[in-house]
């Protein structure tokens, strides 16, 4: 069961304008690594659930990150159906991320009232998707329709709120142009959590960056 609401939920994505995105096998790396982007300032992580087992990995994290790291909020991503939505909400998904815009997670998230996020690609899914009770919309790919994209969709629809994910990277110049668009908060994953050329992960790199861009955002919102 959720320990956030959806309000909250969204609220943070608002509040602290990026959600890190990261996937391993192996449980210990995964603590390690939610523990560096927690330490980095980060209040949000999706889990995007791509691997066998996933979702084991999955519930001992978030027995981890409950126990751990207080405030944290975790969600999964990468979910295709409702049944893989449901089994990720028993095991405390505080909210569900999908790569497309599908009607049956959207039924089993708003019935236990947890926030779900589809990928959508035009502004008719987007319509469609805020009828169905999205508060936060992705942009997937984001780096294939740009912040132009963003800024045209919230010409006519100022209240939408958008979290592009792909093609986002922690440096000011690309932070800059999504934010001055008018995105709600960004989804960022291989530009932040990125593996050393031996497949291992630079925890005080992953946890600086995170912090950076975490100011970053807040700079460019305060001007």
């Amino acid at each position: 069961m959720a320990h956030f609401s959806r309000i909250e939920v969204a609220l943070t994505m608002k509040e602290t304008g990026l959600v890190p995105l990261f996937y391993h096998g192996d449980l210990e790396i995964s603590k390690q690594v939610v523990k560096a982007c927690y330490d980095g300032g980060a209040r949000l992580l999706e889990f995007t659930a791509r691997g066998d087992f996933a979702h084991e990995v999955f519930g001992e994290l978030n027995k981890y990150v409950i126990k751990h790291l207080p405030g944290m909020i975790m969600g999964v991503g990468s979910v295709t159906d409702a049944a893989s939505a449901s089994r990720f909400m028993a095991l405390g998904a505080n909210f569900i991320v999908t790569p497309v815009l599908r009607e049956d997670i959207a039924l089993v998230c708003n019935r236990r009232k947890v926030l779900w996020s589809p990928g959508c690609g035009s502004l008719t899914e987007i319509a469609r998707a805020e009828e169905l009770g999205c508060e936060i919309v992705k942009l997937f790919p984001g780096g294939i329709y740009g912040p132009n994209f963003v800024k045209a969709i919230r010409g006519p629809q100022p209240w939408t709120s958008i979290m592009p994910t792909g093609g986002v990277s922690p440096t000011k110049e690309n932070l800059e142009g999504w934010f001055n668009a008018g995105v709600t908060c960004v989804g960022m994953g291989s530009k932040l959590i990125k593996k050393e050329a031996n497949g291992s992960y630079n925890l005080a790199k992953i946890e600086s960056d995170t912090k950076n861009a975490l100011a970053i955002i807040k700079t460019l919102r305060s001007t």
